[in-house]
This record gives structure tokens, C-alpha cells and sequence, in this order.
């Protein structure tokens, strides 16, 4: 599927459908989980959940986790911060081949911690 196919998909996203269990501690929303399956984009999930090991990344209830390309289109950088700027984590990609210019996810704390689009929060 094409970038600009999963771009305009992903706008339809509105938190109305199924969650899909990860592990014993995160889900994922059908938006997620379709980005994951049509961009091949899973790592991108066992990035976001291995910066929960970070106490710092831990602690914050709300996470908005971004993943931009870099301008040569072969690297990325993943930023999460608390939904007010303030940085929690940062990630440089030296190579991927995700397919979107740039991509934002929510990562919610409550019992466990649930990935999902901005529309789906």
C-alpha cells in the first residue's frame, strides 16, 4: 500500500473499533494496528513500549510519541513528549523504509498503556 493510501485510511480512525492486545500490559487501537500492519511498521510499536523502561518515559500518564523522516528519506528521528512539549525520550533511526513523511501516536497510561491515533484518543 502506498503512503498516500494509508494517509488518507488512516483519517477515517475515529476510536470506534476493536483494541488488539500486545503483551500482558499494552494494546493497541485498529488504527495502530492497521499503520502496523499496511506500513510494516511493528518496530515502531517495540520502540514506543521499550522506552517504558525509562522512568522518566514511565511516569507520564499521556505520551504523543512522533516519528519523522529525515530529509534524505532513509533515516528517522522518534521524539516523545507529554503532549506539552516537554521531551521525554529520543530516538534516532539510522535507516528504515516506513513509507509516511511523519507519523504522531498517543501512547495512554491507565491499568496498562494503549498505542493509538491522535482522532482515536
Amino acid at each position: 500500500m502506498n503512503a498516500e493510501t494509508i494517509e488518507s485510511t488512516l483519517a477515517h480512525f475515529d476510536g470506534g473499533g476493536d483494541h488488539y492486545k500486545i503483551n500482558a500490559f499494552a494494546n493497541m487501537t485498529s488504527g495502530v494496528k492497521f499503520l502496523c500492519d499496511n506500513a510494516e511498521c511493528y518496530w515502531l510499536v517495540t520502540l514506543i513500549l521499550s522506552h517504558r523502561c525509562s522512568v522518566k518515559v514511565r511516569r507520564e500518564p499521556f505520551q504523543v510519541w512522533t516519528l519523522t523522516r529525515n530529509k534524505t528519506g532513509n533515516g528517522a528521528v522518534a521524539v516523545c513528549d507529554d503532549g506539552n512539549g516537554n521531551k521525554l525520550a529520543t530516538q534516532r533511526i539510522p535507516f528504515t523504509d516506513f513509507p509516511l513523511q511523519s507519523v504522531k501516536l498517543y501512547a495512554v497510561q491507565d491499568v496498562g498503556v494503549t498505542l493509538m491515533l491522535p482522532q482515536e484518543y
